[in-house]
């Protein structure tokens, strides 16, 4: 079958690995300006070099028998290695989280900056149409966006589904970048807190990682959601006075600050099979089903290329 993916993260693009292995001739098509999704890596020019940073995940970890066999061949291709700051199990992409992203869509047909605004029946199949790309027509139609966008695709067109979806709802994050002129006095790579500052991390000690002092700070749900339509100058100045306090004196000159809200963060879900209907050949996919794990996208990827009939 010719089949649409919608959606280039993890869940879409595990799925189309798994599909086009497979024999299905797969297109998928992401809004997003290149790979990453919630594993992007922004990267910045600063007077002392470029620095990078993940400001979306910041690792994964392995469970699965399946997905320890995936996370083993990024490794050995070198682009995936431990952190162990993060904990003893942490993985992370290298050079950037994007990498393992990048590195699945390489070897697929990816379209980027499309954005898929229509998807009609048209006889036996499906029509897709919006910004980007020219209208094309598939047998079947995966969606593996998060779930507030696949709400809104599969409304008219499989509204049980577009329910499902709209019963979950991602927690926002608002999340700091900053670059330094010099070392932060924090001995560890990895702060956890209570309030503003969630999480911190020493982006630049991260394995491949090269360039000036970098640190991504993560604002909890509560926090984020209070101050989601702040503006991002105001955020930014906020977070970084919690990084501060942090360190528990004055922080070395700030290179770069920036700041990027996050509206579909985190995930509610916990542990839920992907989606699948055989009759219409439309199906779902994503961590809004699975839980709240890079491991859960893939695994929901995964297991729904498995549901849709090999080709003949």
């Amino acid at each position: 079958m010719k089949i649409a993916i919608i959606g280039a993260g993890m869940a879409g693009l595990s799925c189309a690995e798994a599909l086009s292995d497979a024999g299905h001739a797969v297109q998928v098509l992401d809004k997003g300006r290149g790979p990453g999704g919630r594993m992007s890596t922004r990267r910045i020019e600063t007077p002392q070099g470029q620095v990078s940073f993940d400001h979306g995940a910041q690792f994964f970890t392995v469970r699965d028998p399946e997905f320890a066999a995936r996370a083993a061949a990024w490794q050995a291709d070198g682009v995936a290695a431990p952190w162990p700051a993060a904990g003893p199990e942490a993985l992370v992409g290298v050079p950037g989280m994007n990498a393992p992203i990048r590195a699945m869509a390489e070897t697929l047909d990816v379209t980027w900056q499309a954005r898929v605004e229509e998807v009609v029946r048209d006889g036996e199949a499906w029509r897709l149409s919006g910004e980007g790309f020219a209208p094309f027509s598939a047998e079947s139609v995966v969606v593996a966006t998060p779930s507030e966008q696949a709400a809104v695709l599969l409304a008219t067109v499989a509204p049980d589904m577009a329910a499902q979806a709209g019963a979950i709802v991602s927690e926002p994050c608002w999340t700091m970048m900053a670059a330094f002129a010099g070392p932060l006095s924090l001995t560890a790579d990895v702060v956890r807190q209570d309030g503003p500052l969630a999480w911190a991390a020493r982006n630049s000690a991260k394995p491949g990682r090269t360039g000036p002092e970098a640190w991504v700070v993560q604002a909890s749900p509560d926090w984020s959601r209070t101050h989601l339509e702040a503006g991002v100058d105001q955020v930014a100045d906020a977070l970084l006075a919690a990084l501060a306090e942090a360190n528990g004196q004055p922080l070395p000159e700030v290179l770069s600050l920036q700041a990027h809200r996050w509206r579909y963060a985190r995930t509610t879900a916990q542990g839920g099979a992907p989606l699948w209907s055989g009759q219409m050949r439309i199906g779902a996919c994503g961590d809004w089903l699975a839980g709240a794990r890079v491991e859960a996208a893939w695994r929901s990827g995964h297991d729904l290329a498995a549901a849709i009939p090999a080709a003949s």
